[in-house]
């Protein structure tokens, strides 16, 4: 696995006349919030799909102007941050490319990137701008604007993933932008993003689905779920994400989902087997290792 490149001071200043963001849900409110908050653009600009959204947003002042029209949203943008579900960003950028300034610089919030940054890389290059994939590790089982918060990106790690090609102004930009909001900024491949978050963020939200759906399984009567208390609330909280995008992050990562599901497999058979084998002193083993890994993890000073 490549080393991953942490960042904490850049040469390129971020300073936007325009910021525009492509979805103002959860992710793309809270940066809307956060860059007003931060006076990180002159004008930050909402693209929202439905009419509705355009009152809901201008009243959480998520952007100073919300359009719906993609040509007034996107032209003369500096920066253009996608914040919709990752299976429709390249469908979406495809409609308004010609409506790029030149030289421009688009990221993402995307929880996979190895198919976006492959489809949008060289389609944002065609038209004269630049695309820089980024992930920031933020997030909330709740959605939508009302769930926005300026402060969600405070202390959070972003993955950015350029390759190659990636324009070395175009990375630092984007790199300082996400460290401006709050955010460290950790440079790694599209590969290796996809392999680690699939472990410690696809991983969990499965088995919080799988732990809802067996426990919860109405046969086991109304009785089960009166004796479910907050064990099982901390344990299942991630079940109530989104199904819509969890399936498009599943299907858009689906190779590195499969290879950790597999591995998880193992750790239980070996569980099983220690179980099986009634051996006090080796399950106390298996259960104080993973203590002693997750308080190391959890510790306040640990990085």
């Amino acid at each position: 696995m490549l080393d991953s490149v942490r960042h904490r001071r850049f040469n390129a200043r971020v300073s936007l006349d325009k910021l525009t963001i492509v979805g103002a849900g959860l992710l793309g409110g809270s940066l809307g919030l956060a860059a007003k908050e931060r006076g990180l653009a002159k004008r930050v600009t909402a693209l929202v799909r439905r009419p509705e959204s355009v009152s809901e947003c201008q009243a959480l002042g998520v952007a100073d102007e919300v359009r719906l029209d993609e040509a007034e949203a996107i032209s003369g943008a500096d920066l253009i941050v996608l914040c919709t579900p990752v299976a429709s960003m390249a469908g979406l950028a495809k409609r308004w490319l010609q409506h790029l300034k030149n030289g421009a610089v688009v990221t993402d919030v995307g929880s996979t990137k190895r198919h976006l940054v492959d489809e949008l890389t060289p389609m944002i290059a065609g038209a004269g701008a630049h695309f820089v994939g980024s992930h920031p590790m933020a997030g909330s089982a709740q959605a939508g604007p009302s769930a926005a918060r300026a402060d969600l990106f405070d202390g959070a790690v972003c993955v950015v993933t350029p390759t190659d090609a990636t324009d070395a102004t175009a990375l630092n930009f984007v790199n300082e932008f996400w460290e401006k909001l709050g955010s460290e900024p950790v440079t790694m491949s599209a590969d290796d993003h996809d392999q680690l978050v699939a472990r410690c963020s696809h991983l969990p939200h499965l088995l919080a689905s799988a732990l809802a759906r067996r426990v919860l399984d109405p046969s086991h009567g109304e009785l089960q779920k009166e004796l479910c208390a907050t064990g099982f609330r901390d344990m299942s909280r991630l079940a109530s994400g989104s199904p819509v995008m969890w399936r498009d992050i599943v299907r858009s990562n689906r190779e590195a989902i499969l290879e950790v599901i597999d591995e998880y497999s193992a750790e239980l058979d070996q569980l099983r087997q220690l179980i099986s084998e009634d051996s006090s002193e080796a399950i106390e083993g298996w259960l104080d290792e993973a203590k002693r890994a997750r308080d190391e993890w959890s510790a306040p000073d640990a990085d």
